[in-house]
């Protein structure tokens, strides 16, 4: 009995406690046993559903545990495949850090070569427009240049042919050019040159060679004096040469006799013309010096000539002149031939007035006007500034855990 005692469970032990109520409740009245009847009934029932919903809620968690741990398989390798990937993805992120970085400084080489290359393309593109010009303004400077010149030589020189050279020069210019807004200049050019054709001309030249005639002459000119003692002589011998011809006799020393006493006679008595200048006695040191000073004279009419001073060119000759009349001998055909060249040469005009390239030089003012406004009007030619230097490329971040932090450069690729 000892041994069974501890057997006992407490159900037995609620039913022996639950006996005498049950007696005691058997002897009370009917009705409250029908009652307990249906409460155990309706227990029973709930314990069913108890039992169904505990089964059912079992098989859902046992369902949901399944469910987890196949939801913790996927999330675990997906986990995995995400580290490795963000593994990978670092990696690469360090290498493309690398690579930006690489690639910054050989951008900040090149922009600072590009910035080298602007300047000289700079300096390149206003040497070009300072120095270069279209082709029409090539000739029409040219041609400015030509009438210019033209406008010198006439006014300055008086040398029509050098500026005739000139306009003709330009006017084949213009027309090798064959350009339809050149006419109008080469038009006013064509009438210049005809008015230039036109215009009296002097023969410098020819002028200029008839004073180097007259500068090589100047030496064998004979002076005054020199030719009245050398005729005085030639007549005395004139005189005694026909006596001694003859053969000795009494009559022909007679005659002799008698000419020569009527030539002391005559040698008694001078007659002189008042009214005409003895010649000048020069020494021959001044002779030399009179023959120098014509030369002079005639240089200088000579650059007069070539100066188109016709003041000038007209008093050295009228002064050679004067020299030649007065200490060389007039009745010497060289001398004569001098004097009448001089005279001629007086009268001659060496300035003549010619006319001006008026038209050639208002066209141009016309065309340069048009030009001017065509410039106006374009656009300017817009030169590029020079970049600043690139700055020096940030350090590569430290990548994270969750992957790469890429930083992109400030100025970006180009």
């Amino acid at each position: 009995m000892n041994q069974e005692q501890p057997a006992l469970t407490p159900s037995s032990t609620s039913e022996a406690a639950a006996a005498p109520n049950r007696e005691a409740a058997g002897r009370s009245s009917v009705p409250a046993t029908s009652r307990s009847g249906s409460r155990g009934g309706l227990a029973a029932a709930v314990s069913v559903i108890a039992l169904v919903a505990t089964g059912v809620l079992g098989w859902y968690v046992h369902d949901m545990r399944g469910s987890v741990a196949t939801v913790r398989e996927e999330v675990a390798q997906r986990l995995s495949a995400g580290e490795a990937a963000a593994t990978e993805y670092r990696a690469l992120g360090r290498q493309q850090q690398e690579a930006i970085a690489a690639l910054q400084g050989k951008l900040g080489a090149l922009e600072a070569q590009v910035a080298a290359t602007e300047g000289q393309a700079a300096a390149l593109e206003t040497l070009y427009q300072q120095f270069s010009r279209t082709r029409e303004d090539r000739v029409i400077a040219e041609t400015e240049n030509a009438v210019a010149m033209a406008t010198q030589q006439l006014q300055l020189a008086g040398n029509a042919e050098a500026a005739l050279i000139a306009l003709q020069g330009a006017e084949a210019r213009l027309a090798a050019q064959d350009a339809g807004q050149l006419l109008p200049l080469r038009r006013a050019l064509a009438r210049d040159i005809e008015q230039l054709k036109a215009a009296p001309q002097v023969d410098v030249p020819g002028i200029a060679l008839r004073l180097e005639g007259l500068l090589e002459r100047a030496d064998a000119l004979p002076l005054a004096f020199a030719g009245e003692l050398a005729e005085k002589p030639a007549t005395e011998a004139g005189d005694g040469a026909a006596p001694a011809a003859a053969a000795p006799s009494p009559m022909d020393f007679v005659k002799r006799v008698a000419h020569e006493v009527w030539h002391e006679i005559l040698a008694l008595v001078r007659i002189e013309r008042l009214d005409q200048p003895e010649p000048v006695l020069l020494a021959p040191a001044q002779s030399t010096y009179l023959r120098e000073n014509l030369k002079i004279r005639l240089l200088t009419a000579r650059l007069a000539l070539l100066a188109r001073d016709g003041r000038t060119f007209a008093a050295d000759l009228a002064q050679a002149q004067g020299w030649v009349e007065r200490y060389f001998d007039k009745r010497n055909t060289r001398v004569q031939e001098v004097l009448s060249e001089l005279a001629a040469l007086a009268a001659t005009p060496v300035k003549v007035a010619q006319p001006a390239p008026t038209e050639s030089i208002a066209a141009l003012r016309m065309l340069q006007a048009r030009a001017g406004e065509a410039g106006k009007g374009a656009p300017a030619v817009a030169v590029p500034a020079a970049p600043a230097a690139a700055p020096a490329p940030a350090p590569a971040p430290a990548p994270g855990k969750g992957g790469a932090t890429i930083r992109q450069p400030a100025n970006g690729a180009r």
